[in-house]
């Protein structure tokens, strides 16, 4: 029989030698690929000494470190499901996923252990450890009396790997359940897809500067990097000169849009530091066609932009290899191999080619369903088998995939429908335009209206009403926000989406 637990497949694409640094700090520690398969084995051997229940739930809201990277493939290979929380969530979000998981174990930072603890004990946790930035905290202290041998767990390819809980953007966050199976399948797929270099083709280096609480960093950029026994330089914060420091003896850089507008901002990014770069990848959030147009023209290299979910791991993606067609800026490219995708309109007709409609996707990445929510997930399924995304695209007559924004973020504005990315694109193209934002509100004669917030570039002197004058002369009236708003930056979530959720509430007063 096949061992199916997606540890077992990370570990055995280690390289040969595990004695060689697999992941480099930017505090200069190195850690090698048998420090990972041992102080996993014991953290490893820790949890199964709890005794938990099949599919025990590990909650861990830790900072960034490799030691957090290490419980996380300890729990895949106890056979346990592991739920990453974002580092910002405070105690009205905490108390709500631990209430809602009810995680056997939760793992917190030290100055944190009081009120998590307190709260985690009174939902039914039986145990919690901290674990800090430092290398230091009760779970290590406990994991440093078991030993470095583990047997890792056998579990079946359709068994709960992690809970990957959804922003909650429109009400209460629904926890994502990906099972090995899920995650396994897309690490294969992008090492193919993606072209990642074994040792032989001179062997891939992973800059990692991205948090470990999202699908983005943790699974797509780490299980990427392990499942070809790559070695990762590990940023324990993005910052833009430590990754200039470290592109000269990279190959491949994964950010979300903010980062690679950081990076040009440095007068130290030029073509010569990227001179051994093989591929930089662009996700969780729009890329601007200006950041993209950008970049090509500063480094000499075409940001890879791709696509996909916390429900579904990556969908499509621009080509990697030249031979498969262009990477086009403002798309993000096919669906993978493997990935079926349609557009849809509310009915479930099927859209012609270049119309827009609702993004529908099976796969083996895609996901079991919502925790403890099957209605919910019910709903989110066609009868034939299909996640409806929320996204709404354009496919065109190449297969390349176009995200026109959100269907929550569609505007109904006196019967018409109105896109948000659509007149965001024509904003961001005006002269003294850094970013905008586009959100409906409510209105006593339309139902809703649009509201533009725009964001100026440095010495821009920008005027709302010259705007949505230019606009007018381009779009359609019913499409024309009826306000503009300047403002010198658009509240974000830790991946760089804009939170519109905020926007609506802040100008629909």
């Amino acid at each position: 029989m096949t061992h199916t637990n997606l540890y077992a497949a990370l570990r055995a694409s280690f390289p040969a030698d595990l004695g060689a640094c697999a992941v480099e700090t930017d505090a200069g520690l190195c850690y090698s690929w048998q420090d990972l398969e041992d102080a996993s084995a014991m953290v490893a051997n820790l949890l199964e000494f709890l005794e938990l229940p099949p599919g025990a739930r590990i909650a861990v809201q830790v900072e960034k470190s490799v030691e957090a990277l290490i419980l996380y493939l300890a729990t895949l290979r106890a056979g346990l499901v592991y739920l990453p929380l974002n580092t910002a969530y405070q105690s009205a979000e905490m108390e709500y996923f631990i209430g809602d998981a009810r995680p056997a174990v939760v793992v917190c930072t030290g100055p944190n252990f009081g009120w998590i603890s307190r709260m985690a004990f009174l939902a039914g946790t039986a145990h919690v450890f901290t674990l800090n930035e430092d290398r230091t905290g009760s779970l290590l202290e406990r994991s440093a009396q078991f030993p470095r041998l583990h047997t890792v767990a056998n579990v079946q390819a359709t068994d709960m790997a992690a809970i990957i809980y959804t922003s909650g953007t429109t009400g209460r966050s629904k926890g994502a359940m990906l099972s090995h199976a899920n995650l396994l399948s897309n690490a294969q797929v992008l090492q193919t897809y993606w072209d990642w270099r074994g040792p032989a083709q001179g062997g891939d280096v992973l800059i990692h500067a991205l948090p470990i609480f999202h699908v983005h960093g943790l699974f797509v950029a780490i299980h990427g990097a392990l499942i070809n026994g790559s070695k990762m330089i590990w940023c324990s914060k993005f910052d833009p000169k430590v990754v200039l420091r470290y592109l000269p003896v990279a190959t491949v850089f994964m950010g979300v849009p903010t980062l690679y507008v950081r990076l040009l901002a440095e007068p130290g990014l030029n073509r010569d530091v990227v001179r051994n770069m093989r591929l930089f990848i662009s996700g969780s959030a729009p890329l601007l066609l200006e950041t993209f147009n950008d970049w090509q023209q500063r480094t000499g290299h075409t940001i890879l932009e791709r696509y996909g979910m916390s429900e579904t791991v990556m969908l499509t993606s621009n080509p990697c290899r030249l031979r498969d067609g262009p990477r086009r800026g403002g798309t993000v490219g096919r669906p993978l191999p493997g990935v079926q995708l349609r557009v849809r309109d509310d009915s479930g007709k099927v859209m012609p080619i270049g119309e827009i409609g609702g993004i529908q996707v099976k796969g083996p990445a895609v996901f079991k369903g919502y925790w403890k929510m099957p209605e919910k997930t019910a709903e989110e399924f066609t009868s034939d088998g299909f996640f409806k995304t929320g996204d709404v695209g354009i496919v065109d007559a190449q297969g390349y995939v176009t995200i026109v924004g959100r269907s929550k973020d569609l505007i109904i504005s006196g019967g018409y429908n109105v896109y948000p990315a659509e007149i965001e694109g024509y904003i961001n193209a005006m002269a003294g335009v850094a970013e905008s934002a586009v959100v409906g509100v409510p209105d006593a004669d339309f139902g809703e209206v649009g509201v533009a917030v725009v964001i100026a570039k440095p010495g821009a002197a920008l005027r709302g009403a010259e705007i949505l004058a230019q606009l007018k002369a381009t779009l359609a009236n019913f499409k024309i926000p009826k306000r503009c708003e300047l403002v010198s930056e658009l509240p974000r979530n830790a991946m760089g989406k804009v939170q519109k959720n905020l926007l609506r509430e802040q100008y629909g007063k």
